[in-house]
């Protein structure tokens, strides 16, 4: 499966490019797109090239996108990603090589033209590439197998409404989600349940090979601002879900839903409006996840992070 990850590493973006390029993955990665999200567009494209570095991912395009959202001014999130958005591992200040010179936008309407077959788009930070790419051009509809994103939820962490990503901006999440194009969507409520404890950790320190000991080195950073902002008892890797699903669609559970994004509320601005009981009798627009198999998820994600020893 051809796949475009869309991302703002982000310390659970580059835990999802990690299980994305392992051994046990069957993901073609075309491209990584970078976004304004957890922090600036320019840090969060120098996170994806030290990821691709460090798991010798080299022969894939990292391309730099939306420094800003649509509308709304930019919101960033170091208190929970750190000044340099992959704040706890040390990682050298420069990578081995640059993002190519192509803004995402192009280069994502680009790929999609040019792929003998649709390519699913994987974003897990806000939706402005997204979201501009379609309205750019929008016969890349046809192109698209999917969009896998996680944003949004029931409830929210950056308000008591709206989850960060689709806080951020709002309105491309509202191009995105009327866009008429099979939608996948991986909110709190299931990310949530993929929460990385101490335990996690120890297990993946005992694999003790450089990714493994990256990821353990992430983990520990953004479990401890979990739990300082959040009491959490753990880290919950959400963006990871995203390809987990796709390495094994078995292990989460979805319910076919309607999804409409607010743009207008004082309170809710951002907010999903999850219309699990179909009081709306808007047709679904998405498939919403509500549960995961614990067992299949740590066993993949701990065989992922193992494949980088072989």
């Amino acid at each position: 499966m051809k796949v475009i990850l869309d991302c703002d590493p982000g310390h659970d973006d580059a835990i999802a490019i990690i299980l994305a390029a392992s051994k046990v993955s069957p993901l073609d990665i075309v491209g990584i797109t970078t976004v304004s999200g957890n922090v600036e567009v320019e840090k969060n494209t120098l996170n994806a090239l030290k990821v691709c570095d460090i798991i010798g991912l080299d022969d894939v395009p990292v391309v730099q996108g939306a420094a800003r959202p649509m509308v709304r001014e930019p919101e960033i999130a170091e208190h929970i990603h750190g000044e340099t958005g992959l704040d706890g591992p040390n990682l050298p200040k420069t990578p081995k090589r640059t993002a190519i010179s192509q803004h995402a936008v192009d280069y994502i309407i680009e790929q999609l033209h040019h792929s003998a077959e649709p390519i699913t788009l994987v974003p897990t930070g806000p939706l402005t590439n997204i979201a501009l790419a379609l309205v750019k051009d929008p016969s890349i509809r046809t192109k698209i197998k999917e969009i896998v994103l996680m944003g949004g939820g029931t409830f929210g962490n950056w308000t008591p409404a709206a989850e960060f990503n689709i806080y951020v901006d709002a309105e491309a999440a509202k191009v995105v989600f009327e866009s008429g194009l099979p939608i996948r969507m991986f909110g709190l409520d299931v990310t949530h349940q993929a929460l990385a404890t101490k335990e996690t950790v120890e297990q993946l320190k005992e694999i003790a090979n450089p990714v493994s000991e990256f990821v353990a080195e992430l983990l520990v950073f953004f479990m401890q601002a979990y739990k300082d902002y959040f009491a959490f008892s753990g880290g919950p890797i959400h963006d990871a879900c995203t390809i987990a699903h796709l390495i094994d669609p078995s292990i989460f559970e979805f319910e076919d839903v309607h999804v409409a994004i607010e743009t207008k509320g004082e309170h809710s601005y951002g907010m999903t409006v999850v219309d699990r009981l179909a009081v709306t009798g808007h047709q679904p627009n998405a498939y919403f996840a509500t549960g995961l198999d614990q067992g299949k998820f740590w066993s993949l994600f701990k065989k992922a992070l193992e494949s980088y020893s072989e």
